[in-house]
């Protein structure tokens, strides 16, 4: 079982690897990585996927905070 801050962790590193090998990189993408590649039961939503993303500035193809 993983915590909150454990899974946002792989959220981000799960969409960092995506963007780094120019694969869609969106939330339903993210999910889908997750189900298949990782081990983590529940897998977080799409919306929540997508809120973790916003949170750390990970939208429309940026890499962070600028």
């Amino acid at each position: 079982m993983y915590t909150k801050n454990e899974i946002e962790e792989i959220v981000k590193m799960v969409r960092l690897e995506l963007y780094n090998k120019g694969i869609g990189c969106g939330s339903k993408a993210i999910k889908k990585r997750l189900e298949e590649f990782y081990q983590i039961e529940p897998v977080p939503s799409e919306s929540t996927i997508g809120r973790v993303l916003s949170r750390h500035g990970l939208t429309h193809s940026r890499t962070g905070f600028y």
